[in-house]
């Protein structure tokens, strides 16, 4: 496969995956360059891992987010991409990939966030982990928003169906049950990034987005490195005295995000399981042109 088919293939997936593919990548890398080099892992872990002694961070602030990019072994990774795939494609089917990744990005700095604090004033965590890796904090966040948004929706596990709520729950108790067995810095970042995912939902159901700063930082950052469009020379034009195509188009998108905000405030009174196939289909199409 060419590089070209490559990247063809690589832009129709969707931001979740693209996540995963990045993910995939990244550990494959991180296990085949030491091995060829004949160089110690740590070698190159120890520059993108999130460490747990806050002086070590401030000599490396960008670990904050690489740290999420790396993953102890097969185990780990297989989890995590598994669990972001399916709580990604609920996610999707309701909001475009700019709130998806403003709330994985924001799970996982808050997870680190907490795994840093807890390290720097819990004495009981002294001595456990040295740093954290893994995209646990970013995927927890992705599935407790789902959770929180659309509590009610039934989703099919192995052969039973559970509401979503349910799901959140079992695996929030799950990590405070396996905190003092091991990895309790780990367990408070999922922890972290659970809390973003829920009160980022629980904010946006009351009509408040507290992440469009982050999305605008990400939005800047992104023109940073888009290629400057070259402009066409000015050229003078003359208007006709009737046009009738932008109002058409003006009133057709009004029209179609009215039809959004209706489904949106069905979903928060309802659930997402009250829709119609066609109000989900219209949803579905709908996200995916953000």
């Amino acid at each position: 496969m060419t590089s070209g088919n490559l990247k063809y293939q690589f832009a129709r997936l969707s931001v979740a995956e693209k996540l995963i593919a990045i993910n995939v990548v990244v550990f494959i890398i991180n296990a085949l360059v030491p091995f060829l080099l004949g160089i110690s892992k740590s070698t190159i872990d120890e520059w993108f891992h999130l460490p747990k002694d806050f002086f070590d961070f401030l000599g490396q602030p960008w670990s904050l987010v690489t740290y999420s990019f790396f993953h102890g072994g097969l185990g780990h990774i297989f989890w995590n991409m598994l669990l972001l795939y399916f709580s990604g494609r609920i996610f999707l089917n309701l909001f475009g990939p700019k709130r998806f990744i403003t709330v994985y990005f924001l799970g996982v700095i808050f997870g680190g966030l907490l795994f840093l604090l807890s390290y720097n004033v819990l004495p009981g965590l002294l001595g456990n982990n040295t740093a954290l890796i893994g995209a646990s904090a970013g995927v927890t966040a992705i599935l407790i928003f789902v959770c929180t948004y659309i509590p009610n929706q039934e989703v099919r596990i192995i052969f039973l169906n559970v509401k979503l709520w349910q799901v959140g729950v079992f695996v929030v108790l799950i990590d405070l049950i396996q905190m003092p067995m091991g990895n309790a810095g780990g367990h408070l970042a999922h922890l972290g990034g659970a809390a973003l995912g829920y009160v980022y939902a629980r904010q946006l159901l009351n009509g408040r987005d507290i992440g469009e700063g982050f999305t605008k930082f990400i939005d800047g950052l992104s023109n940073l490195f888009k290629k400057k469009e070259k402009k066409a020379p000015l050229r003078t034009v003359h208007r006709k005295k009737k046009v009738t195509q932008p109002s058409k188009a003006e009133y057709d998108r009004q029209s179609h995000q009215r039809k959004i905000d209706s489904i949106l405030d069905k979903i928060s009174k309802s659930g997402y399981e009250s829709l119609s196939k066609a109000e989900k289909d219209f949803l579905f199409k709908a996200g995916k042109e953000d």
